[in-house]
């Protein structure tokens, strides 16, 4: 036996028997919530007739066709982004995409899943605006911001709260009011909190 092996030996026989420091007093540091973020194709939509189903001022979930705070998913979309689901928009990852995002992003704010799109799109996000959210291009020619927003490939959706599904019928009427839901600002009758 060479000394090296002898020596090794006690080593391991004389530290079988000691503990390993107790880390039960370490600090723990609290795990950040993941927040689900998807990459879809965007779209705008009015609430007329001819872009909707059925009434075109109420929603799939029943909730009524508010163009500051509405926005629609496809249908294969459902499950990660059920009625309730608040979202935050990011624009389109690539700067060489075409469409109208940079001219309607000051009108785009918070949005609620509250419409289901047409079965024939998927992986895509439909955002409602107003029939008279319009805007003098720079020819002069005055278009709508649906219109203008065109499709938008590679936008980043951050899911950032929940409504309860039950009380879809009192979706908040603002920018303003939907923003405090989603700090915790607001809890009107509790209708409103986040699960």
């Amino acid at each position: 036996m060479t000394p090296f092996t002898a020596l090794m030996g006690f080593f391991l026989l004389s530290s079988a028997g000691l503990a390993a420091p107790a880390l039960a007093d370490a600090p723990t540091v609290p795990e950040m919530p993941t927040i689900p973020s998807y990459e879809v194709a965007m779209t705008a939509y009015n609430a007329v007739a001819a872009q909707t189903d059925g009434d075109p001022h109420i929603t799939a979930s029943g909730a009524y066709s508010n163009p500051e705070v509405v926005a629609a998913r496809s249908r294969d979309l459902k499950d990660e982004l059920p009625f309730g689901t608040i979202i935050e928009i990011d624009g389109p990852a690539s700067k060489q995409n075409t469409c109208g995002y940079d001219v309607v992003s000051p009108i785009l704010g918070y949005r609620v899943i509250a419409d289901t799109m047409n079965a024939r799109f998927t992986n895509r996000v439909d955002v409602l605006f107003d029939t008279d959210a319009n805007f003098t291009m720079a020819n002069g020619t005055v278009k709508n911001a649906s219109t203008i927003f065109g499709v938008c490939r590679g936008m980043t959706i951050r899911v950032v709260g929940h409504i309860d599904p039950a009380r879809m019928q009192k979706l908040p009427k603002t920018q303003e009011q939907l923003a405090s839901i989603v700090t915790g600002e607001l809890a009107k009758d509790g209708a409103l909190a986040l699960k």
